[in-house]
């Protein structure tokens, strides 16, 4: 009897997970009209009584069920100025960020969906076990926590070649549903855009740029959902205002005090000249509606063979007998039921099959209107060589003040050092020869220190194993000389430009660097690989992740030693791991001189610690 009382409690449980499913429900209803924090609140509170249903399945049932979440995001730190960063952006407080980041992990979160699929059919299977339990006891209970452990455990990522035609189907299925919500989400956002660049334009660029992160998830969440990329098609933001001779600031004909206003004006310009923030606003009214339109014939087939499953298999024995499902004829028997229920299946295979199809072209069409044209690509790409022509110009004037203060700093003083001892040295060679030989083996020793000093130097400018080797080369024995266990893979024929070669090599020693002091971690893979006119490098670690491309000088050189290529820097860090940096840079590469045989008596030249017989280093 213990067996039974504990399976209706586990089925009175499960009821309530109705409840949650409908709260959850209104959450997003009201998360698709802008409000945004209630949404949060009730997927934690939802949590809660999974974790506690975890728990009573693991006491009564004996199956232990995992927490199944990601690592929670971390707290935000206050920097030294009082201010929390999150990216580009400060903030006096830390709640916003806080908010954000728990929002973005609960989306993210496959667990989430999960969970909320066995909220809608836990009910149910609850019901059936707890009935079962009459007869089967134990049995029933341990069927209810394997039923409990599939949904609520946790899932290793599964292939999606290995995934049955079924699931992946019905995965498309809520894709086409999910990105019809959010186009209706960016429709709302599109209207009131429209509404305040028409009434107060003035004020509309925080709005448009505030909105731009609902079209963003939209093109994210298509990319990811179906596999068609939408890239990103806004110019750059304008810099700072620069003080004239008179410390005014300038916009048009009106000079300012302050750069608060031309700053202002120079970001509303911005905001109302690009010409993607008006397709935002077309794509935003045109997107729904094709979303809907090749939407309908899924929600017409599922609704109308899932609805029919229901009435001829719950309705007609439970509630009411006889029952007719239009256009099918009335049943009353087992018989009947059966014998319209393969027509029922057969519509319900016909509104999964072109799930897949019919969501990838939802997201194409998204991608016509809130992709970059060929006319963006240009102006993004001329407003990237500019920016790249200033941070390069940047970078070599703070390179050349660095050696020139390792030169001044260093071998110059160490120079004159030497010059004043050879001075002693002749005023002490006749009185006392024994004093000038001990000055003569001093300065012996400081040579060879300032010339390693020297020899230092010049590695940092531009190292010789580079030059000498290339960068494959290179690079393994930058691992060979990391703490960390490093796998160097290399798929790259002859030797790329060397500007190219000191860009990517300089990379990944700043990301090895960046491992082993900051990610924590023990194990880093490097990938380089070039195809198709394109270098590209792959480092990847299994530190404690979290790192931010801005909030790293480092990074934010690779970024800039990358652009000044026409390259792009990559990096993906989620907290707890692991952490990817990508680095592509366009580049040829030439064949290798062939290597001759050196003469039987001739020395070999000094090399780095490398190792070309092995992939890994």
């Amino acid at each position: 009897m213990e067996s039974v009382r504990r399976a209706f409690v586990l089925a009175g449980l499960a009821l309530l997970s109705w409840v949650d499913a409908l709260v959850e429900l209104l959450a997003f209803l009201l998360l698709c009209v802008g409000l945004v924090f209630f949404f949060t609140p009730v997927i934690d509170r939802a949590r809660g009584r999974s974790a506690r249903t975890r728990e009573l399945v693991g006491r009564w049932c004996e199956i232990d069920v995992a927490t199944p979440y990601r690592p929670a995001p971390v707290e935000p730190e206050r920097e030294r100025d009082g201010w929390y960063r999150d990216g580009n952006q400060l903030y006096k407080r830390a709640w916003w960020i806080r908010w954000n980041r728990r929002f973005t992990w609960i989306m993210e979160d496959p667990a989430t969906g999960r969970e909320l699929g066995w909220q809608v059919l836990n009910p149910p299977f609850a019901l059936v076990t707890a009935l079962l339990s009459v007869l089967f006891r134990r049995r029933a209970l341990r069927w209810y926590g394997r039923w409990t452990r599939h949904w609520l455990g946790p899932h290793p990522a599964a292939d999606p070649a290995r995934k049955r035609w079924l699931h992946r189907h019905t995965e498309s299925a809520g894709h086409q549903f999910a990105i019809l919500a959010l186009a209706l989400v960016h429709l709302v956002f599109s209207a009131w855009q429209l509404v305040v660049i028409i009434g107060a334009a003035p004020v509309a660029a925080p709005l448009v740029v505030g909105s731009r992160t609902i079209t963003d998830t939209l093109r994210r969440e298509a990319g990811n959902w179906t596999g068609v990329r939408i890239a990103r098609p806004y110019l750059p933001p304008p810099g700072l205002p620069v003080p004239r001779a008179d410390g005014l600031y300038q916009f048009g004909q009106q000079l300012y005090d302050e750069p608060f206003w031309p700053l202002q004006r120079a970001r509303t310009r911005w905001v109302l000249r690009d010409r993607a923030t008006w397709r935002d606003l077309v794509g935003g009214a045109l997107i729904p509606v094709v979303s809907l339109v090749l939407s309908l014939p899924t929600i017409v087939l599922l609704g109308w063979s899932l609805t029919g499953l229901a009435t001829l298999w719950v309705g007609r024995p439970f509630v009411v007998s006889p029952v007719q499902w239009y256009p099918l004829p009335e049943v009353s028997t087992h018989l009947g039921a059966l014998a319209q229920t393969p027509l029922v299946l057969v519509v319900l295979v016909a509104g999964l099959a072109p799930t897949t199809w019919l969501a990838r072209q939802q997201a194409r069409f998204a991608r016509v209107w809130l992709g970059p044209t060929e006319a963006t690509r240009l102006a993004q790409r001329v407003a990237r060589l500019d920016q790249s022509r200033t941070d390069v110009t940047v970078a070599q004037a703070a390179e050349l003040r660095r050696i020139e203060r390792d030169l001044h700093d260093g071998i110059q003083s160490r120079l004159v050092a030497m010059g004043m001892k050879l001075g002693a040295v002749e005023a002490l060679i006749d009185s006392d020869p024994e004093a000038a030989k001990r000055l003569a083996a001093e300065l012996r020793t400081a040579s060879a220190e300032a010339l390693t000093e020297l020899r230092l130097l010049v590695r940092g400018i531009h190292p010789p194993v580079l030059s000498e080797r290339g960068l494959v080369d290179a690079v393994r024995a930058v691992a060979l000389d990391s703490p960390l266990k490093v796998d160097v893979t290399a798929d790259v024929p002859g030797r790329v430009e060397q500007p190219v070669e000191a860009c990517a090599y300089f990379a990944v020693c700043e990301l090895l660097g960046n491992a082993a002091k900051h990610g924590g971690a023990k194990r880093v893979a490097v990938s380089l690989t070039h195809s198709d006119g394109m270098l590209r490098v792959v480092v990847t670690d299994d530190g404690s992740g979290g790192a931010e491309a801005a909030r790293g000088s480092g990074l934010r050189g690779i970024e800039r030693r990358a652009g000044a290529f026409d390259g792009t820097f990559g990096l993906t860090s989620p907290p707890g791991g692991p952490t990817e940096a990508i680095l592509e840079v366009p580049c040829q590469t030439v064949p290798e001189p062939a290597v001759k045989d050196p003469a039987p008596a001739a020395p070999e030249p000094s090399s780095p610690k490398t190792s070309t017989s092995s992939e890994t280093a």
